[in-house]
C-alpha cells in the first residue's frame, strides 16, 4: 500500500462514517473487482486511442456502484483524461424541456476534473491550457494567436453547435489578451451552461446559441473534441443515480430520456463518437424492469440483454452492462483490514480476532447482507474504531456485544408503490367513464 496522506485519511474516514464513497484515497481500501477493473482499463485505452466506450454499472443498493465508478474516474485521471461526473436528480436528467437537462450539464461542468485538479472546477484550467498552447505555437510560427486558435478549432464548424463553441473560445482569448475579466468570465459561463437565454449570450459574447436541454449531448461531444485539442487523451462522462429516470412519473418523459440513452449507445457502438466514454450507474430494477426500466424501451432491451450463453459461474464483461458481483466474506475481511490500516496506522487498536468476531456478530444480526451489500457494516466498523481510538481504556469485546446493526435496504424505490410499478403516473388509468 502506498503512503497514506493525512488529507486522504480524513477524507476516507469522514466519508465512510457518513456512508458515502470517499473522493480521495480509494486505492487504500479497494478490494476485489479485479476483472471489472481490467475491463475499465481496456475502455480507457480505447478512448485514448480515438474510440468510444459506454458501460452501465449495475448493482444492488449498497453493493459498491458509486465506489466502482469513482475508481474508474481515478483511473481515467491517471490516464490523462478529463472527467465530468454528476448524480441524476429530479431537477437533473438527460432530456427535459424546463431546464433539467441543462442543470445536469452545468453540474457536470462544475465537477469537471483533471489529474492536477481532481476535485473539480478545472474548466478554466483546461481553457487556459488550450489558449496558452495556441499562443506558444503562434509565437513559434510568427503568426497571430487568433489565427492559430481558428486553425485548431476549424473542424468544430462541422459539428452541431461547433461554430459558436469555437467563437466562445476565441472570445476568451480576446479577454485574456486585453485583460478583460468580464469577457473571460462570460465565456466560462457559456461553457458551463449557465446562460439561461440566447439574448444574454448574444449580448455578452456575440453568439446565437447556448447550452440548452436539447443540446446537452452535442456539447459533450464538443467538449471531448476540445479537451483533445488541449492535449488530454479524452473525456469520461459519469452519471450515477440513474434510477431517477425510472422514478419519473410520466411515461413520455421516461421514454424521452431513454431515447437519449439510446442515441448515446448507438453513437458509441457505431463509432460515431471519438475519445469519449460514458459510465451510467443504476440498480437491477432500473435496467431490467419491463414497465419502467431501460428494458421497457424495446430498442434498449435488445441492445442491453444479457449474453444467452452466460450460465452459472460464467461471466461476460465485454458487453455494455457490467453487473457488479457481490463481495465475498473474504473480500469483506480484507476491506475491514484496509479500513483498520487507514484509521489506526501502525497502532494496534483491533487485532484480527476482533475483525472475525465483528463479522460473526454482523452475520448473526442481518445474515449474508452484511458482506453482500456492506455499506452499513463498514460504517458500523468505522464508528467502532473511532470510539476505541478516543477511549483508550475501552475493550473491543464490549463494543461488539452492544452493536445494533440493521440491513441496509436502501431508499432508491421508497416512493415507488408496490404492485403498480410506480407512483401514480400519466401511464396509469386514473378513471374511466362510459
Amino acid at each position: 500500500m502506498s503512503k497514506l496522506k493525512p488529507r486522504e485519511r480524513d477524507a476516507i474516514v469522514q466519508a465512510l462514517r457518513a456512508g458515502v464513497v470517499p473522493r480521495l484515497g480509494l486505492r487504500h481500501i479497494q478490494v476485489g473487482r479485479a476483472r471489472e477493473i481490467e475491463e475499465i482499463l481496456r475502455d480507457m485505452e480505447r478512448i485514448a486511442g480515438g474510440g468510444a466506450s459506454i458501460r452501465f454499472i449495475i448493482g444492488d443498493y449498497g453493493s459498491g456502484k458509486t465506489f466502482f465508478m469513482n475508481l474508474a474516474r481515478l483511473v481515467a485521471l491517471e490516464k490523462g483524461m478529463v472527467v465530468m461526473f454528476a448524480d441524476l436528480a429530479p431537477d437533473r436528467r438527460l432530456h427535459a424541456t424546463a431546464g433539467q437537462a441543462r442543470n445536469l450539464y452545468a453540474e457536470m461542468a462544475r465537477n469537471l476534473a483533471t489529474r492536477t485538479k481532481p476535485d473539480g472546477g478545472a474548466l478554466a484550467s483546461v481553457v487556459e491550457r488550450f489558449v496558452s498552447q495556441a499562443h506558444q505555437e503562434a509565437d513559434d510560427r510568427d503568426m497571430p494567436t487568433t489565427s492559430v486558435i481558428r486553425e485548431k478549432l476549424a473542424h468544430f464548424e462541422e459539428l452541431t453547435g461547433g461554430f459558436d463553441f469555437a467563437q466562445v473560445i476565441r472570445r476568451y482569448w480576446e479577454g485574456h489578451e486585453a485583460g478583460d475579466e468580464d469577457l473571460k468570465s462570460a465565456a466560462l459561463r457559456w461553457l458551463r451552461g449557465e446562460f439561461a437565454t440566447r439574448t444574454d449570450a448574444r449580448k455578452a459574447l456575440g453568439v446565437r446559441s447556448i447550452v440548452d436541454d436539447a443540446s446537452v449531448y452535442d456539447h459533450l461531444k464538443l467538449t471531448s473534441e476540445f479537451v483533445l485539442a488541449a492535449g488530454y487523451k479524452g473525456l469520461l462522462v459519469g452519471w450515477d443515480e440513474m434510477v431517477n429516470l425510472f422514478k419519473l412519473n410520466s411515461a413520455q418523459a421516461r421514454n424521452a430520456n431513454y431515447e437519449q440513452v439510446l442515441r448515446i449507445l448507438n453513437d458509441v457502438l457505431q463509432g460515431s463518437a471519438r475519445h469519449l466514454g460514458f459510465l451510467m450507474g443504476g440498480t437491477p430494477e432500473f435496467l431490467m424492469n419491463t414497465r419502467r426500466g431501460l428494458y421497457s424501451y424495446e430498442a434498449l432491451q435488445s441492445r442491453l440483454a444479457a449474453n444467452s450463453f452466460v450460465r452459472e459461474g460464467l461471466v461476460d464483461l465485454s458487453g455494455p452492462v457490467i453487473r457488479l458481483t457481490n463481495l465475498t466474506q473474504e473480500d469483506l475481511f480484507v476491506l475491514l483490514c484496509n479500513v483498520r490500516a487507514v484509521m489506526q496506522g501502525e497502532g494496534d487498536l483491533l487485532p484480527d480476532e476482533a475483525l472475525e468476531a465483528f463479522m460473526a456478530h454482523c452475520q448473526d444480526r442481518i445474515g449474508e447482507a452484511y458482506f453482500r451489500t456492506p455499506r452499513n457494516t463498514v460504517t458500523a466498523f468505522v464508528n467502532m474504531l473511532a470510539v476505541l481510538e478516543q477511549n483508550p481504556g475501552l475493550i473491543w469485546t464490549d463494543l461488539i456485544a452492544q452493536l445494533d446493526l440493521r440491513e441496509d435496504s436502501g431508499d432508491d424505490m421508497a416512493d415507488v408503490e408496490e404492485g403498480t410499478g410506480g407512483v401514480a403516473s400519466e401511464d396509469d388509468l386514473a378513471s374511466f367513464r362510459l
